[in-house]
């Protein structure tokens, strides 16, 4: 595969744009209530902008010049995905927009949390360092990793909306001495070489056109020495991209997640080698024999919750649940208190969670294959 071309960066275009979309929603307590506060026209440009590399291109017909024009707009694509996902991911999952495992008894924040406690162990992340969080989202994990290590946290996103509200959730909680979020591509990071002790990414790298070229970019940020940690999005070596159901599920996974271009875990063990790094550790965490799956929660699977607390977060995930809400923001979409196209964006979710679902039991997507690596002295 060659090497992506990279997009151009436009801070002040994509400023002036949030500006108009977002208004001061990014204030509002999130989910359904920032919704409201949306402008039409610029939020049917963006789903326009999104859909246009998905619409009418189903599986059976995708070629490899399809793949291609979605990795030249990477940028863009992950972009508007995240200005038309990010109050939906909030309203059904929360402020960290990741899987985890479950353990017997724990409830799904503790699930969350430990699992970014983990990688933060993983990499040695300890008082005072200088750490980057890679496509940070609105920062869930990045204060949860500052109040585990008192780390000083970076964190790196190109959506502007998102680093808004990550720097109001700062505040909220008192912890804007210890983070900062920048505007920025991950494909092409304005830090000088090797300016942090410790760089993770938590499902956020599965966006870039090609894993070398992210990777690469935080090796060269990273400081020798320094360890990197990753938990990556993958196809596993299970999947075969010449059976058409295999196809389809990695499709609808790409779709409703704002993927341009996902690959199996042998090019992401390639591609983390090849930007430099020592492989100190790798693994499919989402393999371990686990009682409870990582996907239950949007397989709506009541039998494996282990706190009443989570009864909303499950409920939300099964087919009634889902149905309501689809009933629901098509009836706010009509009287006009959602913007157009967010029964769109719903759909489009669902049919990813039932994507999701499928690949991780018939063992052919992993959202957690942990990757270590240390930048040689």
């Amino acid at each position: 595969m060659a090497p992506a071309a990279l997009e151009q960066e436009n801070h002040a275009r994509d400023a002036d744009f949030n500006r108009v979309l977002h208004g001061k929603s990014a204030q509002a307590e999130g989910g359904f209530a920032a919704m409201r506060g949306k402008d039409a026209d610029a939020q049917k440009a963006a789903i326009d902008e999104y859909f246009k590399h998905w619409d009418n291109k189903n599986a059976e017909e995708e070629t490899d010049e399809i793949r291609a024009a979605r990795r030249a707009e990477y940028a863009t694509l992950t972009r508007h995905y995240y200005n038309i996902a990010t109050d939906f991911y909030e309203n059904a999952w929360g402020a960290s927009f990741h899987f985890c495992r479950f353990g017997p008894g724990e409830s799904f924040n503790q699930a969350i949390a430990r699992h970014e406690h983990y990688l933060a162990h993983q990499i040695g992340i300890k008082n005072g360092m200088k750490v980057l969080d890679v496509g940070c989202g609105v920062g869930g994990p990045a204060r949860e990793i500052v109040k585990f290590s008192d780390a000083n946290v970076t964190g790196l996103n190109n959506n502007d909306y998102q680093i808004e509200r990550a720097t109001r959730y700062a505040e909220k909680e008192g912890l804007s001495h210890k983070l900062n979020f920048v505007k920025g591509d991950f494909m092409q990071m304005q830090f000088e070489d090797n300016t942090f002790d410790a760089v993770y990414a938590i499902e956020a790298t599965c966006h870039a056109p090609e894993l070398e070229g992210v990777y690469k970019e935080i090796f060269r940020v990273l400081k020798p020495g320094g360890v990197f940690g990753v938990y990556e999005w993958l196809m596993t070596e299970e999947y075969d991209n010449e059976n058409a159901e295999h196809r389809a599920l990695r499709l609808g996974i790409e779709q409703g997640n704002g993927i341009s271009n996902m690959v199996k875990v042998s090019e992401g063990l390639d591609a983390i080698k090849g930007a430099g790094f020592d492989l100190l550790h790798h693994e499919d965490l989402a393999d371990r024999p686990d009682d409870i799956p990582w996907y239950y929660p949007i397989a709506g699977s009541f039998k494996h919750m282990s706190s009443i607390w989570d009864v909303f977060t499950i409920a939300r995930m099964t087919w009634w649940g889902r149905g309501l809400a689809h009933r629901f923001v098509g009836a706010m979409e009509k009287v006009g208190f959602f913007p157009q196209g967010s029964q769109k964006t719903a759909d489009s979710l669902a049919r990813a969670a039932d994507c999701l679902v499928a690949g991780g039991e018939k063992k052919l997507f992993t959202p957690m294959y942990l990757m270590v690596g240390r930048k040689p002295e």
